[in-house]
């Protein structure tokens, strides 16, 4: 089963908005779940990532302030709050699983990806 991000949209500068992605265990099996995102015409960027248990979390240094990544329990997805969004969030959020917990932010890492969901942020 691929992992499906969801919870994009439409959202003004400053506005916030919950991305979901659905892992099953499987993902969780061997390293963390992270989350990515590739604006148009830039490099993929690491977002956050968080392992099992929701004790191990991660974040891109530029944006940590802003973000919260969690999973309540073991049958629930991978939930990324994104606050105070900006025109520079715009872009393709995906996720990915199976990667290292040393390297959470290297994609190289990952065995499992999957499709993403758009962020627009309007000024």
């Amino acid at each position: 089963v691929q992992l499906q991000a969801s919870g994009g949209g439409l959202v003004q500068a400053g506005g916030s908005l919950k991305l979901s992605c659905a892992a099953s265990r499987r993902h969780f099996s061997s390293g963390v779940v992270g989350i990515f995102r590739q604006a148009p015409e830039k490099e993929r960027e690491f977002v956050a990532a968080i392992n099992w248990n929701g004790q191990n979390t991660f974040y891109a240094a530029s944006a940590k302030d802003r973000l919260n990544i969690s999973r309540p329990s073991a049958q629930s997805p991978v939930y990324l709050q994104m606050n105070d969004l900006n025109v520079e969030d715009t872009a393709v959020y995906y996720c990915a699983a199976g990667g290292s917990l040393r390297r959470p932010h290297d994609f190289g890492t990952y065995n499992y990806g999957g499709q993403g969901t758009l962020v627009t942020v309007s000024s």
